[in-house]
């Protein structure tokens, strides 16, 4: 009989524990998607360093080689990619550096005072992140929020505490309290 009861308490609340593989991507090397913007360095060629906005294709634009693909990757990778299509004709032993200049926004939705699509800096927590959209509603369930991420090319959601850190394109929900 008890078991019925959580089992229908359990159904009643919605509870959707994050899977593994949510608290697990917090440890991986960044991966790169668009709306981020890189910062690529060419030692010693002026005109190929600049900034570069990664496109809703998961590419950037690069002089000289054209379309790179960066969506997937992580910074490393990308410098990898973008050295070995220079020295294909254009540079002898190009010395290429890929950084992070901006990352893709976070969204915040639900009980909090202005829903919206706010900047996400390293180390930001779901806590920073409501704060930044104007703190909780009175409404708010402020124990926990459900996060849906993209890894590994899969949309999952799962409910986390609030001190837990998020990740670039993140999407918060704040649920309404029950009481």
């Amino acid at each position: 009989m008890s078991i019925l009861i959580v089992a229908f308490l359990a159904g009643c609340t919605g509870y959707r524990p994050a899977p593994a593989a949510f608290h697990e991507a917090i440890n991986q090397p960044y991966v790169l998607g668009a709306g981020d913007k890189v910062r690529v360095t060419v030692f010693g060629q002026a005109d190929l360093t600049n900034t570069y906005a990664i496109d809703q294709s998961g590419y950037i634009a690069f002089p000289l080689v054209g379309a790179v693909p960066a969506r997937g990757r992580t910074v490393q990778q990308l410098e990898a990619q973008i050295a070995e299509k220079l020295r294909k004709g254009y540079l002898r032993n190009p010395d290429v550096s890929v950084e992070v200049d901006q990352y893709r926004s976070v969204f915040i939705m639900g009980e909090v005072g202005a829903s919206g699509q706010y900047a996400y800096s390293p180390g930001m927590t779901v806590q920073n992140a409501i704060a930044a959209a104007g703190g909780f509603s009175a409404r708010a369930n402020q124990s926990n929020v459900d996060i849906t991420r993209q890894i590994n090319g899969k949309v999952m959601t799962g409910r986390v505490l609030i001190s837990d850190p998020l990740l670039p394109g993140d999407t918060v929900f704040v649920r309404e309290r029950l009481f």
